[in-house]
């Protein structure tokens, strides 16, 4: 029997665990966590009886294996949920599913409603050709903003930066108003600054003619089988938010005689002969040398790289050190009422509005992302009819002002900015928590231009396998980090050397998009 060790029990990490337990009794599975629960940055926060989602997780995928490993582990509703049944919402629910009133492992059935907060206004985002959105942009804008996008179907730019990409896709107008400046927030740099490779992976295929095509399918009531990702309207959801999901699949892996060790912190990576031999890792003071056969990577190629035991190729490690990373920071709020109004015709418990997400295209404050987790789950919330529990996400480095902070400051600071976008009142703020998360997101910029080396770097140690979102330093949804692990399973079970299928997840437009 071989003996895998999987650093990192993020989504990519734990899907590898439990399908090697699963098709194969060949291996002996044990994973590696630093922390002390399950999930990485899908993991869910539970503070004071509320539960906090760490950047807000969609469940959806166009893929049919994605899909059926998920309702392995946890089962769709078949009863109206909290909200639903108070409102006398109606869904297409699963037969003989559970009912999450009397249920917890169950997959509830959202709505996607997310938008911009622009100017005070609402728009809807995706930008949609709606009358509301047309009323807000006012008649300058829509007809200056015609004109910018048709310059820019004609005269393509070269896309060698995201900046160019999203013009070549929206026209310079609408790409000054709606993404330049939030685009700066998320990444810190300017989108001239930033590969086109994020675009091309995060909004491929989104453009105006693509919002174009799917207003046309709905007035004429066709359904769009190739719509985009970012166009989806509806997604399953963890009834106690995403954690919940990976908790449930670390029992199932546990339960097929895997192991998942938790508070070990992988700090050596000890190579002999172009193949990994063992991992040292320190969990409560002690250091421990674990011997293994196959290893799998999801922990972030900077830190793979600094932890090997040899001496690395100088061009190689100036690769892996140097790959830039985002920061994220949560301050979950809770408070009494918000001062937005509901002007929907969305039906929501208290009338809240009925948003799971808010983007703040503020330029006079940092913020950059306000969840709404009433939305997202009722069962998130400990009193859904009385108060309202947000997310308040903030985009930083290590580095920075706002990283450095006190968490009863930057919280205050927190609370100024929503008082000052005129979202909430300060008196109506009842309890707070602050998260941080390091290395949230790989960004595409500085020595990622030169991360196919270290893509070959890594494929020569011949039982090593990187997988997930840190683990390939790209910015993958988390189908498409799952998507890796199953298919480097796939690898390891055939014997299967070629490790580029592995990389190349999400890689194209159309790769394991569809059954």
């Amino acid at each position: 029997m071989q003996t895998v060790i999987i650093i990192g029990a993020g989504p990519a990490g734990l899907t590898a665990a439990y399908e090697l337990l699963k098709k194969s009794n060949k291996y002996k599975v044990i994973v590696l966590e630093s922390d002390n629960q399950v999930g990485g940055i899908s993991k869910t926060v539970r503070y004071h009886n509320n539960r906090m989602d760490l950047g807000g997780h969609r469940f959806f995928s166009k893929n049919e294996e994605i899909l059926e490993l998920w309702k392995e582990i946890m089962p769709i509703q078949g009863k109206n949920s909290l909200d639903d049944k108070v409102l006398g919402r109606t869904k297409q629910l699963e037969k003989n599913g559970p009912d999450p009133d009397k249920e917890d492992c169950t997959f509830l059935i959202r709505n996607r409603i997310s938008r911009i907060y622009y100017l005070k206004k609402f728009f809807d985002y995706p930008i949609t050709i709606n009358w509301n959105n047309l009323k807000n942009l006012g008649f300058f804008n829509i007809i200056s903003s015609g004109f910018s996008y048709l310059k820019s179907a004609i005269l393509k730019r070269r896309e060698t930066s995201l900046e160019n990409f999203y013009i070549n896709r929206f026209g310079k107008k609408l790409y000054k108003m709606f993404f330049e400046d939030y685009t700066q927030k998320v990444w810190g740099r300017h989108p001239s600054k930033i590969s086109a490779d994020w675009g091309s992976q995060r909004a491929k295929g989104l453009s105006v003619f693509a919002v174009i095509k799917d207003n046309i399918y709905k007035i004429l009531h066709i359904e769009n089988k190739n719509k985009e990702t970012s166009l989806i309207e509806s997604f399953y959801y963890p009834k106690y938010g995403p954690g919940q999901f990976f908790e449930e699949m670390e029992k199932k892996i546990i339960n097929n005689k895997g192991e998942v060790r938790k508070g070990c912190t992988v700090t050596k990576i000890n190579v002999k002969n172009k193949k990994i031999v063992s991992v040292k890792y320190e969990s409560k003071g002690k250091e421990v040398i674990l011997k293994g056969d196959i290893f799998i990577s999801s922990m972030p190629l900077k830190d793979l790289i600094e932890s090997f035991s040899i001496k690395v190729n100088p061009d190689i490690k100036e690769i892996a050190t140097n790959l830039p990373y985002r920061d994220f920071m949560t301050v979950g709020l809770l408070v009494k009422k918000l001062k937005l109004k509901n002007t929907t015709n969305i039906r929501t418990i208290s009338n809240i509005i009925p948003d799971c997400w808010l983007y703040i295209q503020d330029k006079d404050v940092n913020l950059g992302r306000i969840q709404i987790f009433n939305n997202w789950s009722p069962y998130m919330v400990d009193s859904p009819f009385d108060n309202v529990w947000l997310g308040l996400e903030y985009f930083c480095n290590e580095d920075d002002d706002k990283w450095k902070m006190d968490d009863d400051k930057f919280i205050e600071y927190a609370i100024d900015e929503l008082v000052k976008i005129n979202i909430i009142d300060k008196e109506d703020v009842l309890d707070s928590h602050l998260e941080r998360v390091k290395k949230a997101y790989p960004a595409y910029f500085d020595t990622y231009r030169e991360i196919d080396k270290l893509i070959t770097y890594l494929n020569g140690f011949s039982n090593l396998y990187c997988i997930g979102r840190n683990g390939q330093h790209h910015y993958n949804n988390m189908d498409h980090s799952m998507m890796t692990a199953m298919v480097a399973v796939e690898k390891i079970i055939n014997n299967d050397k070629d490790k580029n299928d592995i990389w190349n997840v999400n890689m194209e437009s159309a790769y394991h998009e569809e059954k």
